[in-house]
């Protein structure tokens, strides 16, 4: 009853994209997020078969869409992965990012594993307002901070043990921290560029939840009103570490040589 309903409230939309399959958004991917990296296929096949692994005992059948990200220090990259009805993952994009840097007070290293993008972890906006160094820690005003739920992680400082901390996912200061984006940087949660940060809330790349309950009923203030939800919009975040111990060209920063 509730796809029923999903595909109901979504028609209009859904209209916009034809007779489009969700990997018809690589093309709209490359020409609306700045920062991108050049996955080879061999790769992104292999981050597909990741997802695969990781996803199986979901037993997911509908076509949606999914967010990868590789922890590694080596990578530091998400991805954006649609799911399609036979269960193969087709290559949308890929971002550098920045995840956590253990080793200073209340800093985490990102958990790994599948985190569920659900409304009883209501999303918020970025003020855009600067703390006590000047940094706008969520990115400039408006930014979407995706919110995934208190997780357990290994502390990443004094005498370590279990910890709980928030993982969330969202942009950074536009002028001092998106260019670091690369490196691990962050206190445990995900800093991705803000052009790919408007790209999965424009497209609702994971609002799969959200858009049933709306087909429900009820309302979202941090939903935006020029949304182009598609008919695949998921809710899966899944984190990896592929433990590479040199860095791959495909991930090479800005201006620097491969280590």
């Amino acid at each position: 009853m509730i796809a029923k309903l999903v595909i109901s409230f979504l028609a209009p939309v859904i209209a916009g994209f034809g007779a489009e399959d969700g990997s018809s958004l690589a093309a709209r991917f490359s020409g609306q997020v700045n920062r991108r990296l050049t996955v080879p296929e061999a790769e992104r096949q292999n981050y597909g078969n990741l997802l695969k692994q990781a996803l199986a005992e979901r037993n997911l059948t509908a076509p949606q869409y999914v967010v990868l990200v590789d922890r590694s220090a080596m990578v530091q990259a998400a991805m954006i992965y649609w799911m399609s009805s036979d269960g193969e993952f087709h290559f949308i994009g890929a971002s550098p990012v920045s995840t956590g840097l253990p080793g200073r007070f209340e800093h985490f290293q990102t958990p790994l594993g599948v985190f569920e993008h659900t409304t009883d972890n209501l999303d918020f906006r970025a003020e855009g307002t600067k703390n006590e160094f000047g940094v706008r820690g969520y990115g400039k005003k408006g930014m979407r901070v995706y919110d995934f739920g208190w997780q357990e992680e290994a502390r990443g400082w004094g005498k370590g043990g279990e910890g709980i901390m928030r993982l969330q996912m969202h942009s950074t200061d536009p002028d001092l921290l998106e260019q670091r984006v690369g490196t691990a940087q962050s206190k445990g949660c995900i800093r991705i560029p803000a052009t790919m940060n408007t790209f999965i809330d424009h497209y609702g790349i994971l609002d799969g939840d959200y858009d049933e309950a709306m087909a429900e009923g009820k309302t979202f203030w941090v939903l935006r009103s020029d949304r182009a939800v598609t008919p695949w919009s998921g809710r899966f975040l899944v984190v990896v570490d592929t433990g590479r111990k040199t860095r791959p060209d495909w991930a090479a920063l800005p201006g620097k040589k491969k280590k």
